[in-house]
């Protein structure tokens, strides 16, 4: 019988979170800095939310690991090209652990307009945006943190879904039709990265009261449903996801790699 996959310690790694301030990415950096990991975060602020992103970057610091945050676009591709070389120099050749997709910057508007002829029917513009933050970026920062040799062996990347993919609702059109895309390129970088033993997953959360789903116009009547619907009766936290991340981020294997993975307590099954 062949031993399982080994564990291995996530002290002194490296993790580059997209979108690190806020929801999902702001959980899993306080998750992954507990376990031991450096962290690198890209998020893209006001200057009247940088008083919080400083006291996050402290509170990092305070569990003793390394922390450098970059406020600026994840999307542009000059400031993906510096970001990378910062990543580069700080890693060192031991590279980058964990990298997090968290990116969550869409057009929340219908496709069509309403049946009077009225209201907003996404343009070219949104839909294009859309669909280049929330999933083409993740192809970008892939092929560059690779081509500067920073996702060694044992490097995991990882991207935020949703049930978008397969159930409608009446402004989340762009976002879905992003989400789709974006598990398209989890399955096609996983089969790239399989030989370089680098794993690929995307992770589905059950429906979280984060920043960004809070500005889904419909988002009240969302939650109610999940919440009634969910078989643990609440619905996830960003907390839930992060201990999902970091569980799968210890193990040194390759060999989970290309799935959609549900972090929902069962909400997908049910609701």
């Amino acid at each position: 019988m062949e031993d399982s996959p080994a564990q291995d310690t996530l002290d002194g790694t490296w993790s580059v979170i997209l979108g690190a301030s806020a929801g999902m990415g702001r959980a899993c950096a306080r998750a992954l800095a507990d376990a031991g990991s450096n962290i690198i975060g890209v998020h893209f602020d006001t200057a009247s939310r940088q008083p919080a992103v400083d006291e996050l970057v402290e509170e990092l610091r305070g569990r003793g690991v390394r922390v450098h945050f970059v406020n600026d676009n994840a999307a542009s591709d000059q400031v993906r090209a510096r970001v990378v070389g910062e990543i580069a120099r700080l890693t060192g050749e031991r590279g980058v652990r964990v990298l997090l997709h968290s990116l969550a910057f869409g057009s929340l508007v219908p496709f069509l307009p309403a049946a009077d002829g009225t209201g907003a029917a996404v343009s070219v513009r949104q839909l294009d945006m859309t669909l280049s933050v929330m999933a083409h970026s993740l192809v970008y920062w892939t092929q560059d943190l690779f081509r500067v040799g920073r996702l060694p062996a044992g490097a995991k990347v990882f991207a935020m879904t949703s049930a978008g993919t397969a159930r409608m609702s009446a402004n989340y059109g762009p976002v879905a039709a992003a989400k789709c895309a974006l598990e398209s390129h989890v399955r096609q970088l996983a089969v790239e990265g399989a030989p370089h033993g680098i794993s690929v997953n995307a992770i589905r959360a059950g429906i979280t009261l984060t920043e960004s789903f809070l500005r889904i116009p419909e988002s009240t009547e969302l939650g109610e449903r999940a919440r009634r619907g969910n078989p643990h009766g609440r619905l996830t936290t960003p907390e839930d996801v992060a201990e999902t991340i970091v569980l799968l981020a210890r193990a040194r294997s390759s060999w989970l790699t290309g799935n959609v993975i549900g972090v929902d307590g069962g909400e997908f099954l049910t609701v």
